[in-house]
């Protein structure tokens, strides 16, 4: 009897992630939290405060940032006073920010292609997740490993993310998808945004294809915010929940801050148990 020896096709998370993510990736060109001042400020605002709280409590706190990108953030972490230990999928990404970074001593950058470093390390005061959880299939029981690395008085912080689409209404569906469409418009790339765009709407998920891994909230229907506020409210003294709206056009933008219905949220926990 012959033995025969297949090999599966189906790329990992990392490799798809650097697909999606390699060499001379901009992040910004797609990333509100990146491209608008005034989303952006939240984020930096957000992140002084959950640092200098954890320093007023501990004395000290090392950050845990997942799935660093680029490093966009990282200096304001270590601005608010933070030590910072820095993942990435991406091996082009974790090399920038080697270079970056690499006469710092307060910074330890760490390339994760599978997600077991970001949550079987040491202790952490607290863990930042910036345009994160939605890329991640299991992203509750990612959080749930990653709180458990959390000393007490430490906090975590997620922001960025999709509503839970079943909660929202047609009416704010609707705008989210059509600010998306009128900004994808001017990106070019037709064809292909063309295929991504049917296979969501009927509900497909291509696993070898960077597109829906790296936008995997689109088919499973975005991040259950209620879910993590459940998840996290155990494990700390308080949890807030935010919800705003956030699009990539610069125009649409500052219309949506002022009647756009929430599209995104973040979460907030503090003084860990």
């Amino acid at each position: 009897m012959s033995c025969v020896t297949t090999t599966s096709t189906k790329p990992s998370m990392g490799q798809l992630q650097e697909q999606g993510h390699g060499d001379g990736h901009d992040y910004a060109k797609g990333s509100p939290h990146i491209r608008h001042h005034s989303v952006r400020e939240r984020v930096i605002a957000e992140l002084h405060t959950l640092v200098g709280e954890v320093i007023d409590l501990n004395g000290e706190c090392r950050v845990l940032e997942l799935g660093a990108g680029h490093g966009t953030f990282t200096d304001h972490l270590l601005a608010a006073g933070a030590e910072v230990e820095m993942t990435e999928m991406s091996a082009p990404s974790a090399a920038v920010l080697r270079q970056r970074f690499r006469h710092n001593p307060r910074v330890t950058v760490i390339h994760d292609p599978d997600g077991r470093a970001a949550c079987d390390g040491g202790p952490l005061g607290a863990v930042v997740c910036i345009s994160v959880l939605h890329h991640i299939p299991d992203y509750l029981g990612t959080v749930q490993r990653l709180v458990e690395r959390i000393v007490p008085g430490g906090g975590f912080l997620s922001i960025q993310d999709p509503l839970w689409y079943p909660r929202r209404s047609g009416i704010s569906m609707g705008k989210d998808r059509s600010a998306y469409l009128l900004w994808r418009l001017g990106q070019g790339e037709f064809r292909r945004g063309f295929a991504t765009r049917m296979r969501r709407l009927r509900g497909v998920h291509d696993e070898t294809n960077e597109a829906d891994m790296v936008e995997y909230h689109v088919v499973r229907n975005g991040v259950d915010e209620d879910a993590l506020c459940g998840l996290l409210a155990p494990a700390f003294e308080e949890t807030e929940l935010r919800r705003y709206w956030s699009t990539q056009s610069g125009m649409l933008q500052s219309i949506g801050e002022r009647i756009g219905p929430p599209n995104m949220f973040g979460i907030v926990a503090r003084n860990r148990r």
